[in-house]
């Protein structure tokens, strides 16, 4: 009955947008973090039981895979959100996990659902650091060709200058001496 209630679980397919995780992971100390309520809700536990299973855990997460956000960081944070309701936000100051963090969780928090979310979680930080490298070496050509662009405008630019001599040059109508082998004529 246990084995037949797990299958039926694990069988059950969780589904979680790209675009709704990627819309928790934010940039907080000049890394991409989720904090810890977003990562509940989207593992279906309450945050106390996550926060719970971290503390119990904390050799697990070090400094460069979780930490608590400042009360500073945190007014920004609510600041972006706008007005909150009273009772809607947790008294503590929120943890804020790094991807490895969000890794790590998983051997914390060991639901199928928290398994499943976990895995897209992780490949959706996969996906924007894609798309940051892409972007990182779109930026690094732009400047090359703009380096390339203002190197050629100085040397149109000589080059104009060279032409605009010759036609003075041409339109002086002075006789030039011949250069040259000497004829008998010379």
């Amino acid at each position: 009955m246990i084995e037949a209630k797990i299958k039926l679980v694990m069988e059950h397919e969780i589904t979680v947008s790209d675009d709704n995780i990627g819309s928790k992971i934010f940039v907080i100390r000049h890394q991409k973090v989720m904090l810890d309520k977003d990562l509940a809700a989207l593992y279906q536990v309450d945050t106390k039981q996550l926060k719970r299973q971290v503390r119990r855990n904390i050799e697990r997460f070090p400094e460069d895979f979780m930490f608590e956000l400042t009360q500073g960081e945190y007014e920004i944070l609510r600041s972006q959100f706008g007005t909150l309701k009273r009772g809607e936000h947790s008294k503590y100051l929120p943890m804020a996990f790094t991807e490895q963090g969000v890794a790590m969780l998983s051997s914390v928090l060991s639901s199928p659902t928290a398994i499943k979310v976990n895995i897209q979680i992780i490949r959706v930080f996969a996906k924007i650091r894609a798309l940051y490298v892409d972007t990182l070496d779109l930026k690094l050509e732009i400047e090359a060709i703009k380096k390339k662009l203002s190197h050629q405008s100085q040397n149109i630019e000589l080059v104009f200058n060279y032409l605009e001599e010759l036609m003075d040059k041409k339109d002086d109508k002075t006789p030039r001496k011949t250069i040259g082998f000497k004829t008998k004529d010379d």
